[in-house]
């Protein structure tokens, strides 16, 4: 890998150093404390409970509002750039900030440009409030978060390459979208200066709040769904399938890249040993010092094959097994919408029941107790029960308007995502299907030189007929 060492000791009088950025990146990356994450398995932010309240609740307009266009990156109006990384140190923390510079034509920007410094825990922020506001809409996953127990370097240039890389591909993939990149919150992120930022943060939702989603999505997924529409039971058998072999893909690619490299490294010492062989054998001296150049061009070619798909292919894989994940998790928050809709109706019904059903015995008794008319009795009761009843069914048309609302998007979505997806998936293959074509060419190539160059040798000396 190109690109000078990152000192990890950073001295206490230094509190932000800065990190080149022309380094090469691995797999995963590394951070800080909370920033300790490279692409976001963590998909328990919400569980579909918390509904905007401004949202629109008619059905045509959630169909008019998750109606996606065809991109077009002629008419794209918002670039983003994620670079610069530095390293802070304060008496209380180490941590990376990254910068963000954001170009754009939007209208409801007040400048044309914006330069802004963010840690990972703003971007979990910014992927929260999103998933908060649009539960059923697919957010592309950030760097996972992962513990580095028993590591020294805690900011490798590697680590802190491949973070980059992926915020950067984040916050791409959130200016890309019809509904993400007009989102307040995005806005937000890209243009307030850090105190400010901390200040929309504070306003989101608190432990307790969270704790109680938490606890409704617990008893959603242990009621489950009665009666889910067929198409969605069909995306989660997709979603199944599609984790199972994008995971294996994953894991079958991360291995070959370690095999080789163990084979690179083998050959690093073939070369040398040619070399060094040549100078005892000297008929053969010539024939091995070209052996031994051809190695060490060999070697370079081996090198420049491996971290192109270790950079080009190994993340995009990677990023769509966390994808998998994001989507089984909005899958989830779907049908605890569905359940609570379905629990509404149940407590509706029954609260009818009870209406139909109201006991004489109980009225009489106590009719009995406060001296009342058993008809006046009876009529509070049922003007409560019409009361309790009216409240329940503006609660429960909510309800199904937003379990609408959550359909549409996510049907919406599902579509779009499928065709990024598929776009990004055959971009990454082919590009390595031409990577490694290139470099098995190149290295038969240099080998042939070789064959002709003894071939020449061997026929001026009449030696050997080659042909």
């Amino acid at each position: 890998m190109s690109g000078p060492a990152v000192d990890s000791a950073v001295s206490p009088g230094n509190s932000s150093v800065a990190i080149p950025t022309d380094i090469g990146g691995h797999i995963l990356d590394l951070d800080e404390d909370d920033d300790l994450e490279v692409f976001s398995k963590d998909t328990t932010l919400t569980d579909g409970s918390s509904f905007n309240a401004s949202m629109q609740t008619s059905p045509a307009s959630m169909i008019n509002q998750y109606k996606f266009e065809e991109d077009d990156a002629d008419t794209k109006d918002i670039f983003v750039t994620v670079d610069n990384p530095e390293s802070h140190v304060t008496a209380i923390e180490t941590y990376i900030t990254y910068r963000v510079v954001t170009k754009t034509t939007r209208s409801e920007f007040d400048s044309s440009e914006f330069e802004v410094r963010r840690r990972y825990q703003d971007f979990l922020w910014l992927k929260g409030r999103l998933e908060e506001a649009h539960p059923t809409l697919i957010v592309h996953p950030l760097p996972e978060k992962f513990v580095m127990k028993g590591m020294v370097e805690r900011f490798n240039e590697d680590f802190i390459e491949t973070r980059r890389r992926a915020l950067h591909r984040f916050l791409n993939k959130i200016a890309e979208h019809p509904i993400f990149s007009s989102s307040e919150d995005f806005k937000i992120f890209l243009t307030a200066a850090s105190g400010e930022l901390t200040s929309h943060k504070k306003q989101g939702p608190g432990f307790l709040s969270r704790m109680g989603d938490t606890v409704k999505a617990v008893a959603a997924a242990v009621r489950g769904v009665k009666n889910r529409p067929q198409e969605f039971t069909e995306m989660q058998e997709y979603v199944e399938a599609f984790s199972q072999k994008i995971s294996s893909l994953d894991k079958v690619s991360q291995r070959i890249v370690r095999e080789q490299k163990e084979y690179l490294e083998e050959l690093k010492e073939c070369g040398p040993t040619y070399a060094l062989w040549s100078q005892s054998e000297e008929e053969l001296a010539e024939s091995l010092k070209k052996v031994s150049g051809c190695v060490d061009r060999c070697c370079k070619e081996t090198e420049e094959q491996v971290k192109h798909v270790n950079d080009h292919l190994i993340p995009v894989l990677h990023e769509y097994v966390l994808c998998a994940d994001t989507l089984k998790a909005v899958l989830r928050r779907r049908d605890n919408i569905q359940a609570d809709f379905e629990a509404k109706t149940e407590a509706l019904a029954a609260k009818k029941a009870d209406r139909d059903t109201e006991s004489k015995v109980l009225s009489l008794a106590w009719d009995s107790l406060v001296g009342r008319s058993p008809e006046e009795v009876k009529q509070q009761k049922q003007q409560k029960l019409k009361g309790e009843i009216k409240e329940m069914r503006d609660d429960l048309d909510k309800a199904e308007d937003r379990l609408e609302w959550a359909n549409n998007a996510l049907k919406s979505d599902w579509t779009r995502w499928q065709k990024v997806m598929r776009t990004d998936l055959q971009t990454a293959f082919i590009d390595t299907a031409e990577t490694n074509v290139s470099y098995y060419e190149k290295c038969l190539a240099v080998w042939e030189a070789f064959l002709h160059s003894q071939k020449t040798d061997a026929e001026g000396n009449g030696k050997v007929d080659f042909s």
